[in-house]
């Protein structure tokens, strides 16, 4: 047990102080940094701390109470006839401290083929002080934003099933006040999920284990904007495959590995002419429909194809169970340089 415990102190000083080197241009290997921006960036923040801990995964691993955030189609493969979840994230705490996500989510069996589910997350940005363009106090507000979705899930065979969730999105980030002399109003959508979830028994080295494959386009919506005037900002549509292998050992000792990767189907920034305005020099317009921006978003990377592949981000993660009793998970999320560049280790026991 000293043994463990010092290896899992080490290995959690040497990750964060792995995750926590700053980019600098160098790291950008002569490519420019472009990076995608959407609004409600929210509805991707992991609300959990199983599939945070393994590095954001979640497509394919064995179904749980939150599945409905990373596949909802896994909840037809789930043992149990209800469950719920409630958990609380502090975000970018090291920066602001009162920044967070709390998420509600609940699932209940109708029959061995059909799962229906609902969550709630709401995001709040702290307190924030309004100032007009000379620096006076307008007043305080605290930003906030909510999402309220709901899923039914079917399983179609043995082996495979599909799910569709639906949620309403609010946004309210000003509480009314003006901009510029520019109303401003709560940004509303309304997205839809489609997803499918594919299991099957194997065998490895003599072992029973399950392979499982997993696919899920989220929010696709239409866009949000915050004054009649403004243009439309599209909403975080995403595109997450991955699979997972999980296996037994004996009746106390159970291991799974998994790989996530992922895609906004969003219009990725151009680069305009910096002479005439407007004029694209390379990518396409962004100022599409959802529907043209979902289909665009494959090809329209101004750097071409090997910017459309530093798009996809990728995760792997393990997870091992003692029990049932004591966990043990570890993963590492990967984001280009040019696109954020995230790349963060975690590591996470509970038990």
């Amino acid at each position: 047990m000293k043994k463990l415990v010092s290896t899992i102190l080490f290995l959690t000083i040497f990750f964060n102080s792995f995750s926590q080197n700053e980019l600098t241009v160098d790291d950008l290997d002569g490519a420019t940094l472009n990076t995608i921006t959407t609004a409600v960036p929210f509805l991707l923040i992991s609300p959990d701390s199983r599939a945070g801990g393994m590095g954001d995964i979640g497509v394919a691993t064995s179904p749980d109470a939150n599945s409905l955030h990373w596949n909802p189609a896994k909840y037809s493969f789930i043992d149990q006839e209800v469950g719920f979840a409630v958990s609380y994230v502090p975000w970018l705490r090291e920066l602001v401290p009162d920044i967070n996500l709390s998420y509600i989510s609940g699932y209940k069996k109708l029959n061995k083929n059909d799962v229906i589910a609902m969550e709630l997350r709401y995001f709040t940005l702290g307190d924030i002080t309004f100032t007009d363009i000379v620096g006076n106090n307008l007043g305080q507000y605290k930003p906030n934003e909510f999402a309220l979705g709901s899923s039914y899930s079917r399983k179609l065979s043995d082996q495979f099933s599909l799910a569709i969730s639906g949620r309403y999105i609010y946004s309210n980030l000003t509480g009314g006040q003006s901009a510029g002399g520019i109303a401003t109003n709560a940004g509303q959508s309304i997205a839809a999920d489609v997803a499918g979830y594919y299991v099957r028994a194997i065998r490895i080295a003599k072992k029973d284990a399950e392979l499982a494959f997993g696919a899920n386009i989220s929010n696709i919506g239409n866009k949000i904007r915050y004054t009649e005037t403004s243009t439309r900002d599209f909403i975080p549509i995403n595109l997450r495959l991955g699979t997972a292998i999980n296996t037994d050992f004996d009746e106390f000792n159970k291991i799974s590995f998994a790989f996530d990767i992922n895609k906004l189907l969003v219009p990725t920034p151009p680069i305009y002419n910096d002479s005439i305005a407007d004029q694209i020099d390379f990518g396409k317009d962004p100022n599409v429909s959802v529907v043209s921006g979902i289909f665009q978003s494959f090809g329209d990377a101004p750097g071409g194809f090997n910017e459309e592949l530093r798009e996809i981000n990728f995760s792997l993660g393990t997870e091992y169970w003692y029990n049932n009793q004591f966990a043990i998970r570890a993963g590492y999320f990967n984001e280009h340089n040019t696109k954020g560049g995230e790349k963060v280790f975690y590591f996470w026991f509970r038990s």
